[in-house]
């Protein structure tokens, strides 16, 4: 169990705002064109990782991901490098070490490659994906590896709908929250290892939260669903607030697990493109 909560930790703190995006159906953006994206090529964030249990209540580690300019397979693409630790008390527990990288065009955020390297104490995972959107019936080239599961390669369904998580979580912030209705469950799509996973996420409407170390902040906030198993109950959801602002940065999240729950607020960040606005 010990390592389960910490591999949650750390899995949420690298997704946390990556599920703003409808399966079988369009959600309203600003814009996909590169000149008016939320965010730039430069731009780095960084969030600290709490775990709170009882009388614990601790940081056990952070996440941080990173935005630069690309050219892949001839087109210009943004590149998302995504990593997450444990810090140096907790890895003498459980040792974790997360990174993913995703590609994407960057005019119209479309996913071309995805990489993710894990290692969670003895437990890894390798993934090696490649979009294959000139087959006449699109889909994911997988290649991917677990030390349970062994080598696989497959073909993993694909339409205008599925993303990485990465890509998920960049194009969620030019979503246009005025034209999504609140209190309605949206499903949305994602593809990690050798599976394709479909939840729902419901927006909540404007508030504004306390975040230690940034003060109050403007900010929307949603719910994931977690599916029910080894570490969620699957009767909560998992919370995110988003500044209300042209960056659309989230800012905090939490999650109950079985065992305490866990939260994330943004601690760095540098190369917005817009002045992160703090609340009047």
């Amino acid at each position: 169990m010990r390592g389960a909560v910490i591999r949650t930790i750390m899995i949420l703190a690298l997704s946390a705002g990556s599920f703003f995006v409808c399966a079988g159906q369009e959600i309203p953006v600003r814009t996909t064109s590169k000149e008016n994206l939320a965010y730039r090529a430069g731009e780095k964030i960084k969030y600290m990782i709490h775990y709170d249990w009882g009388l614990v209540s601790t940081d056990v580690g952070w996440g941080q991901a990173s935005l630069s300019e690309c050219v892949y397979d001839g087109k210009d693409c943004l590149r998302a490098d995504v990593e997450g630790q444990t810090g140096k008390i907790w890895d003498k527990l459980f040792r974790v070490r997360e990174k993913f990288s995703s590609t994407f065009t960057a005019d119209g955020l479309v996913p071309q490659r995805f990489t993710r390297d894990t290692r969670e104490g003895g437990y890894e995972a390798r993934n090696t994906y490649v979009y294959r959107w000139d087959e006449a019936t699109p889909y994911i080239d997988a290649d991917v590896y677990s030390s349970h599961g062994g080598q696989k390669s497959l073909h993993l369904p694909l339409d205008h709908n599925t993303y990485d998580l990465p890509a998920l979580f960049y194009l969620a912030r030019n979503m246009d929250f005025d034209k999504v209705e609140p209190g309605v469950r949206h499903p949305m799509t994602f593809a990690i290892d050798d599976d394709v996973y479909h939840v729902h996420f419901v927006l909540y409407g404007r508030e504004k939260k306390k975040v230690k170390g940034l003060g109050t902040i403007d900010t929307i906030r949603f719910s994931a669903k977690l599916v029910a198993g080894e570490v969620f109950t699957g009767e909560q959801d998992m919370m995110i607030w988003v500044s209300d602002d042209e960056n659309r940065l989230p800012v905090y999240f939490e999650a109950p697990i079985w065992i305490g729950k866990v939260n994330g607020r943004l601690i760095e960040y540098s190369g917005l493109r817009h002045k992160l606005v703090t609340a009047k």
